[in-house]
């Protein structure tokens, strides 16, 4: 890799502001999946049917879609401005949700205020590091910004379990929270960071293609689509998994309890692989094996699920799929981030819109089969075997031509 100056910028970075922005984006996950694990406790406490209280969680990957590519445009042009208005809409509509914490209104209206600052928050997660990171911390300040979405979701399931029988209680306690960690981003933002020109291009990449208009840049780059691709498959896979595990293990005397918490063990051995993982990968330049590694076990844990489904076999494809297929996300976007330049909010929303619609689309595929539980698990298998892995061979194809045209320049 070529510096763009030629020399780093020396400094350890500004942790706090990496720490505040991502319990800011644990946040945006705690408050998207409030009503998750409470959905018949809520429905009564409201008054309302179950599948409004769905549609609560539901609003956020839609309304993402439409904003995702117009956030990251936003980021990278006023960054910490919009940032900030993402935490702020994020705690202001926990707010509005305990206006009246007993009314469907407000509850509706905060989810949507929250869903809206949504993509500003996520959209941030590489740009913050490339910003108050020196170089050689940004694969770890990634892989701990991702770590903290994971930590979110974490919190919903338990505060759900805890709480499920006081809404308003569970309400309070998450608007807090919100509240808190969005007073310390802005804090930790108040200055500009300082490493933003602290920047390696990947060889091949020109420093001009960089600075061109966002969209054009992310779209006119091959390896960058094949990655973004390939989030789309990895995250297709674990949304289908964490949508429909219950009702696929429920035939083979799987209770609903004991689903939820093979969930839970996806999700932590995700926290865990998606903090240690990408440094690793990144420090050894080894990331295309670990995706590699990532698509294998997702093939092969649906295939297990499929011939032997049950609770054991539950938890050790939740624990390897829930360590590798979520590190996937971090080494993606620290992947991107050496190539996106100026773009690299934009970038990441992209990376983030793929991997929403992979989720909508092999989720609603795999809705269909619910009948049928170990043609549901195969088909999930086929998904990284027949879109994964052609994704994989290419990127790894053009990663080694762009290495071969480097050697080639680098010995003319």
């Amino acid at each position: 890799m070529t510096t763009v100056d030629g020399t780093h910028i020396q400094g350890r970075g500004n942790w706090f502001a990496i720490a505040s922005y991502a319990a800011v984006g644990a946040a945006t996950q705690l408050l998207w999946l409030t009503y998750a694990p409470v959905t018949t406790q809520a429905a009564a406490f409201y008054g309302v049917s179950e599948g409004y209280i769905g549609t609560l969680s539901i609003i956020f990957p839609l309304i993402y879609v439409v904003l995702a590519l117009p956030c990251g445009l936003l980021l990278d042009r006023w960054f910490r401005p919009f940032l900030l208005l993402g935490g702020l809409l994020t705690a202001g509509g926990a707010l509005l949700r305990i206006i009246d914490t007993a009314s469907i209104e407000w509850a509706t209206i905060g989810q949507v205020v929250i869903a809206v600052g949504q993509p500003l928050v996520l959209g941030a997660i590489t740009k913050v590091c490339v910003d108050y990171l020196p170089h050689r911390n940004r694969a770890t300040g990634i892989a701990a910004g991702t770590a903290g979405l994971f930590v979110g979701m974490l919190i919903a399931f338990i505060t759900g379990a805890l709480l499920e029988d006081d809404i308003s209680t569970l309400l309070i306690i998450q608007a807090v929270f919100a509240v808190i960690v969005f007073i310390a981003m802005a804090a930790a933002l108040s200055r500009p960071g300082r490493f933003a020109d602290d920047v390696d291009v990947v060889e091949g990449v020109s420093v001009e293609s960089t600075k061109r208009h966002p969209l054009r840049t992310v779209w006119t780059d091959p390896i960058m689509r094949l990655l973004i691709g390939v989030v789309a498959v990895g995250f297709g896979v674990f949304v289908a998994l964490t949508t429909w595990l219950q009702a696929l293990l429920e035939p083979a005397g799987v209770s609903a309890a004991t689903s939820a918490v093979i969930l839970l063990v996806m999700v932590v051995a995700g926290i865990i692989g998606a903090a240690l993982l990408p440094p690793i990968a990144a420090r050894r330049g080894n990331q295309l094996a670990f995706i590699f590694a990532a698509l294998a076990v997702a093939m092969l844990g649906c295939l297990a699920l499929a011939a032997l489904p049950g609770e054991w076999t539950g938890y050790v494809v939740a624990a390897a799929l829930g360590l590798l297929l979520l590190s996937v996300l971090p080494i993606v976007l620290e992947m991107v981030e050496e190539r996106a330049g100026a773009a690299v909010s934009t970038a990441t929303s992209a990376v983030w819109l793929a991997g929403n619609g992979g989720g909508v689309i092999v989720s609603g595929v795999i809705g269909l089969f619910l009948g049928t539980p170990a043609f549901a698990f195969v088909l999930m298998a086929i998904v990284p075997l027949a879109l994964g892995l052609p994704l994989w061979l290419a990127l790894r194809r053009r990663v080694a031509m762009e290495a071969a045209a480097n050697a080639a320049t680098g010995s003319s």
